[in-house]
């Protein structure tokens, strides 16, 4: 991510309707939860939390982040889309994460988790992303995976192979994704497929936030 990257605008659009009594001050509850989507480590964050004279366990702020609910807004209407599928490491557990890019401004449009992939699985993916976002005049790029090609053909969306140019918006993406799990891995270790997808989609929304 962005070194530079601000944090004020996101702080602002993260909402806390699940907390009923927390002694913690709600501005640095939402401190947590950002510094944490934008890579630092929840040991990280609970030491800016002894900083200013607040002692929370790893735990209280991994459950701060889930229950915040974040997810990328809705409505967008991009010229390109970059669809892919990656694998990703859930303990012993290899889940394929799709994921779809605006490659103009490099947004996270839509993610979903599965444990495997098929042409099945990649048509319920894009049926998801339309729903959410108008993409139906959209150029979909596409590298050389059958089922969402496969899937682009069974909605009638116009879709082209490419392996580089717009499309390395997605593999920046991936690579961040990978480099996250990789790296602080107490947010995938032995956790649930739908915890994960939850994660991913609070990633999303501070990917979205901060580039």
């Amino acid at each position: 991510m962005p070194k530079n990257a601000g944090l004020g605008g996101s702080i602002d659009q993260i909402g806390l309707d699940f907390v009923e009594r927390e002694a913690t001050p709600r501005l640095l509850m939402k401190l947590s939860i950002q510094l944490h989507l934008a890579g630092l480590s929840l040991s990280n964050t609970v030491s800016v939390l002894e900083v200013f004279g607040v002692q929370r366990a790893r735990s209280t702020v991994y459950n701060w982040v889930h229950k915040a609910d974040l997810q990328p807004k809705d409505g967008q209407s991009p010229d390109h889309v970059a669809v892919d599928e990656t694998v990703i490491q859930l303990n012993a557990e290899r889940y394929w994460l799709y994921a779809a890019v605006d490659p103009q401004t490099n947004k996270l449009l839509h993610t979903k988790l599965r444990p495997t992939t098929t042409k099945v699985l990649a048509h319920a993916f894009l049926t998801e992303l339309s729903e959410k976002h108008d993409v139906d005049d959209a150029v979909f790029l596409v590298d050389g995976s059958r089922s969402l090609q496969a899937g682009c053909q069974r909605h009638g969306f116009d879709f082209r192979y490419e392996k580089h140019g717009n499309r390395n918006a997605v593999e920046r993406v991936f690579r961040e994704i990978k480099r996250r799990t990789v790296c602080f891995s107490n947010c995938f270790s032995n956790a649930e497929a739908e915890t994960a997808d939850d994660w991913l989609r609070s990633f999303s929304f501070a990917w979205n936030q901060l580039i």
